[in-house]
This record gives structure tokens, C-alpha cells and sequence, in this order.
């Protein structure tokens, strides 16, 4: 089976890759006025999407967090990160992801599964996370910076928008989690 993930999902990020690119084409050829607002609403879903999707697929099958350095996972400042998440209210977004699909011990078995040894897993697959949900946040970025000219407000503030929520506070929630667990770790 590992293996044939190490196959598939790149090829599925591929694929998300040639989505993305096709319907950026289409966008920069024609002009925003031909688009209302449920159509731009569902083009900026789908850029966010496909971008996201690009990486964690690539997550799913490689570490791809090793792409950055070290340093970059180290937790500089743990107190102002805690203030940010808490005025951003991070802590219903978790709320929300437990509801939505983290609830079952099922899935969250996969990430901890309650043991010391489970902890390294679970620091990885928070630091395969950030890296995928970072990537992510910097290339819709990127997108939106080459659509803001063509005048795609509209589509740009929606992107942004879903970017926040769908990259910004996962980023953040996987930083909270490693604060949490270095003050288990430091405890012992």
C-alpha cells in the first residue's frame, strides 16, 4: 500500500495542479465582469482547493516538511502565538474540525495515539500539516497578487478570505498543538 501511495497521490496532485492551472488560463483570458457573484464564489473555492489539495496530497505520501528548515518549525515567541490564536479564535476552528471530522477516536488515532512513542507521530503529522497548509497560504498569495491586476477584486477578497480559514488557522492550530505538547515534554 505505501508504495501505491507514493504513486497516486503525487498523480493527484498533479492533477490538481492542471485544474488549477487550466482555470487561472481561463480567468487571466477573459474579464471579470463575465462572472457573477456565485460563479466567482465557486472559482475561488476551487483555486483554494486545488492549491491545498497540491500539498496535502504531496503530505500524504512524502515528508514534505522536511522541505523547510529546522528552524522554521521552532516556536520563537509560544506566548504571543497563544494571544494571536486566541483573539483569532483558533479554539472554534479546532472546535469545528472536531465536530466535522477529528470527533471519532478513529481519526485521531491516526495522528496520536496516546502513548510517548505516539507523541514524535503526532509532532510530525502537525509539522506535515503546517508545511502543507504554509505552501498553500503562499501560493494562493502568489495567485492572488497575479489576479489583482486583472481586476478580480471580487475573487481575490473571497480567496483570501477561504485562505485564512481554510491555511492561516490550521497553521496556527499546529502550532498551538506542538506549544501544548513541548510543556508535556519539558513536564517530564
Amino acid at each position: 500500500m505505501n508504495i501505491l501511495k507514493k504513486i497516486i497521490f503525487p498523480l493527484l496532485s498533479i492533477f490538481l495542479a492542471l485544474r488549477m492551472i487550466e482555470l487561472m488560463r481561463i480567468l487571466i483570458s477573459t474579464e471579470p465582469k463575465e462572472y457573477g457573484f456565485g460563479l466567482t464564489f465557486i472559482f475561488a473555492f476551487l483555486l483554494t482547493l486545488y492549491f491545498t489539495g497540491i500539498f496535502a496530497f504531496l503530505g500524504f505520501a512524502y515528508p514534505t516538511n522536511k522541505v523547510l528548515p529546522k528552524n522554521y518549525y521552532k516556536l520563537k515567541n509560544p506566548k504571543t502565538l497563544v494571544k494571536i490564536s486566541r483573539i483569532l479564535g483558533v479554539k472554534y476552528f479546532q472546535m469545528l474540525l472536531m465536530l466535522a471530522f477529528w470527533g471519532t477516536k478513529k481519526n485521531r488515532k491516526k495522528y496520536f495515539n496516546g502513548t510517548k512513542s505516539g507523541l514524535k507521530n503526532f509532532i510530525f503529522q502537525t509539522k506535515q500539516s503546517e508545511f502543507g497548509h504554509f505552501a498553500a497560504l503562499i501560493g494562493i498569495s502568489i495567485l492572488s497578487i497575479i489576479l489583482i491586476p486583472r481586476g478580480y477584486y471580487s475573487l481575490v477578497i473571497i480567496m483570501t478570505i477561504i485562505n485564512i480559514i481554510g491555511n492561516l488557522y490550521p497553521i496556527l492550530l499546529q502550532r498551538l498543538h506542538r506549544v501544548r505538547i513541548s510543556k508535556i515534554m519539558v513536564d517530564e
